[in-house]
């Protein structure tokens, strides 16, 4: 019977509170949230968050007691006050394109120009010059002695080079 006791004492304490609890201070737990939450996120495919986003406090309790009667007494400014306490931003703010796309074309440019800087700078300074064989006049030499000993006749150089004209075909 006593290996029952800190067990239930464990869900005694799990029912009356929630974790997270210090987290939101305050503010008023309106709802679900987002898998089970109580964080507060604007999202468009969970427009409802578990809590407000504003403590309560003086200058809105007044317009909380003011809501509970008829709308039409409320101005336009006390209407989107109250809005505010419950919600940071509206779909439209949410869903507008916030410029990312810059920082992100900035870093990639500046990427490649990184990339671009390296490469010459390690060509000039650190690789070895290129082999003897890869110089124009050698290149000429090699192809000269491929079709002077008739290299590949089916279907390479010399197949491709007409030996009674002394031309390529």
């Amino acid at each position: 019977m006593s290996l029952l006791k800190p067990k239930l004492l464990c869900t005694l304490l799990a029912r009356r509170t929630f974790h997270g609890r210090a987290q939101i201070g305050k503010r008023e737990v309106v709802g679900h949230g987002l898998n089970g939450t109580y964080s507060y996120l604007d999202r468009a495919d969970c427009p409802y968050p578990a809590i407000r986003w504003e403590e309560p406090g003086s200058h809105i309790d007044a317009l909380l007691q003011k809501q509970k009667g008829d709308w039409k007494n409320l101005s336009l400014e006390e209407k989107k006050a109250l809005y505010r306490h419950s919600f940071r931003q509206t779909f439209v703010e949410f869903d507008s394109p916030r410029g990312d796309w810059r920082i992100i074309t900035g870093g990639v440019m500046f990427g490649l120009a990184f990339a671009l800087w390296m490469s010459i700078l390690l060509k000039k300074f650190v690789l070895p010059p290129l082999p003897e064989s890869c110089s124009e006049e050698s290149k000429q030499a090699q192809l000269k002695r491929m079709i002077e000993i008739r290299a590949n006749p089916v279907e390479g150089i010399a197949s491709k080079w007409d030996y009674e004209n002394n031309r390529w075909k």
